[in-house]
């Protein structure tokens, strides 16, 4: 039997505004999460390193920013070669798992750059009978891709659904792979079907192996909700009352000191073609523009979709308890990024660097050992999980990861460590290369090779409506802050190699 050493329960859902928690918002319920965070510390002001999906997971699992890893952007794969945490924690003796989503490839592949998360690999089910891993240091990968009724749907959820007797479950996706393209906010799928319950029930499986047998573990059990679209079975697509819920909404004149993009937005027919220059399109570049009472029926289903899987995120952490297995097990709770729903005038996300989008829910939790009951406002970023993971499990960092080590702050040890964030957005240098550096205080947005950009006093203007970029009272304050934005991105750069030698 391996020696008592502490385990890792990561659990993230994706794109989860950082509000959309009951012990924040009572007007959504999250009871399970809620507990988590009453028997742990809660962080308010965490935040990820880019705004969309395959960039932040691999630096999750990296320590490195997207620009030092490589999947800088959607579309982009992380290089096989790079070093995870996986790899590490293998090495000494660890089991790794990952149920769920992972998207560390893109939906293309091409014979230079192949993805197993592509067509049509991802819907060959033959080949993912046979296929567990190992997968970015992962040993063990239980995978699937779509978000609610997408057409992704495959790989390892599909099996088990065909397991579990549902051998119709095309009949609730879209076409090519389904037939239903006419679902709208409630999924006839039946709940006991629902990806919600296929990851809890391989989590808890996995779980109740690693008791068994006595195992340290890594397990990431990686939901895919509240992501449109939204869909959500029943009951839970009529829980919340879309009028009794706060509608977010666009200040009017907040967007005419930002930067172009953000005032096409609010235009009905936008030309975003300067932006596309690539022939890649981006996410969030065309209009906002929507129905007030269409939007509040999508937020209740969102909220829906957020408390659904908060049912089953209860079913992992009730499993985890009765295994025994949780004061030696370090649970963290976390999302991707964040989620517009109207903040700003704005809808899903983008390259729109607000509190909404780049701020994020994060909770971690070991009895006994975390401080339980704490709300803290130190600043976590993404990017520091892996060497925060190593450190808290008494393991080296490698020299290549420049995430800092929060396991001190995370034990009460410390109050905080960082003084600042940095987020990323990279598409194409003609299109959206943006860097955003948040301090305790304040927001600077820099855009490569443009005059424009943004600052936000996030103490005097938490909303973030006045932005001061070329306020002339605030020219002293931006200079200070980009230069503080340069030394950050100096500060960030990694040392793999040790210097062994004076000259």
């Amino acid at each position: 039997m391996a020696e008592k050493r502490p385990n890792i329960l990561l659990i993230t859902s994706d794109q989860q505004h950082w509000n959309t928690l009951g012990c924040l918002n009572p007007e959504i319920s999250t009871p399970n999460l809620d507990r988590l965070a009453a028997e742990g510390t809660l962080y308010t002001r965490a935040y990820t390193v880019n705004p969309t999906c395959t960039p932040t997971r691999a630096s999750m699992f990296t320590g490195l920013y997207p620009s030092q890893h490589g999947a800088y952007s959607l579309g982009t794969k992380l290089p096989e070669d790079v070093p995870t945490i996986g790899e590490v924690l293998t090495e000494h003796g660890y089991r790794s798992a990952l149920v769920g989503k992972a998207h560390f490839q893109p939906l293309r592949g091409t014979e230079k750059f192949p993805s197993l998360e592509s067509y049509p690999i991802m819907q060959d089910l033959d080949f993912w009978r046979n296929f567990h891993g190992p997968f970015y240091g992962f040993e063990r990968v239980e995978l699937a891709r779509n978000h609610t009724d997408e057409a992704h749907v495959g790989q390892h959820y599909a099996i088990w659904m065909e397991e579990r007797g549902c051998r119709n479950w095309r009949d609730y996706y879209r076409a090519p792979t389904g037939n239903n393209d006419r679902q709208r906010r409630k999924w006839l799928i039946p709940e006991e079907f629902h990806y919600d319950a296929w990851i809890a029930d391989r989590t808890n499986a996995l779980l109740e192996q690693y008791a068994q047998s006595g195992d340290n573990f890594l397990l990431y059990a990686s939901f895919f909700d509240p992501h449109p679209a939204y869909l959500v079975p029943e009951p839970w697509d009529t829980m919340y009352d879309p009028h009794a819920l706060t509608l977010p909404q666009v200040t009017p004149g907040e967007h005419d000191r930002n930067p172009p993009h953000f005032q096409l937005t609010q235009q009905a027919r936008p030309d975003f073609s300067p932006w596309r220059v690539s022939g890649q399109g981006l996410h969030g570049f065309h209009s906002h523009l929507h129905d007030p009472e269409e939007l509040r029926k999508d937020i209740a289903t969102y909220y829906g979709m957020i408390s659904l899987m908060d049912k089953y995120i209860g079913r992992i952490i009730d499993t985890l308890d009765s295994l025994g297995l949780s004061e030696n097990t370090l649970v963290l709770f976390s999302t991707d990024h964040g989620h517009f729903f109207g903040h700003h005038g704005i809808i899903a996300k983008g390259a729109f660097h607000y509190e909404d989008m780049i701020k994020i829910p994060f909770i971690v939790r070991q009895p006994g050992r975390i401080p339980a009951g704490v709300c803290t406002d130190a600043l976590q970023s993404l990017v520091d999980l892996a060497p925060s993971f190593l450190s808290y499990l008494g393991l080296p960092i490698p020299r290549i990861m420049t995430g800092l080590d929060q396991s001190r702050v995370w034990l009460g040890e410390q109050e905080r460590l960082r003084d600042h964030v940095i987020v990323e957005d990279r598409h194409e240098p003609d299109t959206i290369h943006v860097k955003t550096y948040v301090d305790e205080r304040y927001k600077l947005i820099v855009y490569f090779n443009r005059d424009y950009g943004q600052l936000f006093d996030l103490q005097e203007d938490p909303g973030e409506i006045n932005n001061l970029w070329d306020d002339p009272a605030s020219q002293p304050l931006k200079h200070r802050l980009i230069l503080k934005l340069l030394h950050a991105e100096m500060g960030k750069e990694p040392l793999w190699m040790p210097r062994v030698w004076g000259a």
